[in-house]
């Protein structure tokens, strides 16, 4: 579980294709604590929640590795990382901790596209698409999860959605870096998830 608070930005240092490509196995390179981080942990690579399989460092730096599977390489953007990419990096929460964003699962439910940026005095404004299945779980002043930072959605459009990025989550997370047409992973809320199918059930 998480929160969407990215507490560093990784970056891909190695990426290896196995199981005939069904598999991708990345080592990432992080500032977080070594001693800290056991196989088996979970930690959430652009809103991905993905599993420690060995970690270490090297050259002064933190070093963990992690395996993307068939299934998250087909519903994210993982299939689309590289050796030399940047990362949105969250750990796993813990009992007692700020939850300072809302409630994130780290099972990013698809891909939203920026259709448009609007750059304004310190800030920017992002419009994006995804999905009709995942859309109706989009409301306005509602929560959002992109690339693994919990945002607040401002307005809403039939499968369309806008977000304003303050100063400080531009310069902590990799946002900075979007533009028109760059594929973003989403998970919508949880509550608006659940509440959906309570309706259903009725």
């Amino acid at each position: 579980m998480f929160t969407g608070i990215v507490t560093d930005i990784g970056e891909i240092t190695s990426l290896k294709q196995v199981a005939q490509g069904q598999l991708h196995r990345m080592r990432i390179a992080c500032d977080y604590d070594q001693t800290t981080i056991a196989d088996g942990a979970s930690i959430a690579c652009n809103g991905v929640c993905l599993t420690v399989v060995a970690s270490g460092t090297a050259d002064g730096k933190t070093w963990f590795d992690v395996d993307a599977a068939a299934e998250t390489l087909g519903m994210t953007t993982a299939k689309h990382w590289r050796q030399g990419g940047r990362l949105n990096l969250e750990r796993a929460l813990k009992i007692g901790d700020e939850l300072g964003g809302h409630i994130v699962a780290g099972h990013a439910d698809g891909i939203a596209t920026i259709v448009k940026r609007e750059d304004l005095p310190d800030m920017a404004r992002f419009e994006l698409r995804t999905s009709r299945e995942l859309a109706r779980f989009i409301a306005a002043k509602g929560s959002v999860t992109l690339d693994g930072v919990s945002l607040t959605v401002n307005t809403v459009d039939d499968v369309g959605f806008s977000v304003l990025i303050v100063p400080h989550t531009l310069a902590v997370t990799t946002l900075s870096g979007w533009k028109a047409g760059s594929e973003v992973n989403i998970e919508v809320d949880l509550m608006a998830r659940y509440a959906a199918r309570l309706s259903e059930m009725k």
